[in-house]
């Protein structure tokens, strides 16, 4: 993968003002989502992130899916979507955390994740950091080693990071 495809890749991000309430500037990565090229640019960057002996990947929801999807299934690993409240209809563990805008809960699915399962956590953008730490609590709870958190895009002055608890590795940071 180039640098210069990935460059590519990452300027289809939208930057849509004021969504999903005034004063967050969010970032669509569904222009990325869209375009064959671009995904696997990203799906590539993604991989060259990924630690050793990990064998699953914990989906957050929902672009998260996307992205962990397609690197779990180039590189033969398992994947964990882990959801919003009502869509799962077997419910292992839930966590409610604070976003940038508000509360939300994942739930982990039932009979997904054993003790000593080595996973990553997957997701499309890194802002405040709850969702990434959200999940790596499920995980953890669950008794899995989360490595570390995958992303695409960070927005490095929202300091989510401090919030994960395990190493996180983002494609690019804004």
């Amino acid at each position: 993968m180039s640098s210069a495809a990935l460059d590519r890749a990452l300027g289809l991000v939208r930057e849509v003002t004021d969504f999903p309430e005034p004063g967050v500037l969010f970032r669509d990565l569904t222009p990325v989502l869209a375009d064959p090229s671009a995904l696997r640019a990203v799906v590539d960057a993604l991989a060259d992130r990924l630690p050793p002996g990990v064998r699953t990947v914990l989906a957050l929801e929902a672009r998260g899916f996307l992205f962990a999807a397609a690197l779990a299934a180039t590189h033969g690993l398992g994947v964990v979507p882990v959801r919003k409240p009502g869509k799962l209809p077997a419910v292992a563990d839930r966590v409610t955390f604070d976003l940038e805008y508000g509360t939300a809960t994942f739930e982990l699915p039932a009979d997904t994740l054993v003790p000593g399962q080595r996973v990553v956590v997957v997701d499309d953008v890194l802002a405040t950091g709850g969702t990434l730490a959200a999940a790596t609590l499920l995980a953890t709870r669950a008794g899995a080693v989360v490595e570390s958190a995958l992303v695409v895009l960070e927005i490095g002055a929202l300091g989510g990071r401090g919030r994960v608890g395990v190493p996180v590795h983002a494609v690019r940071t804004v």
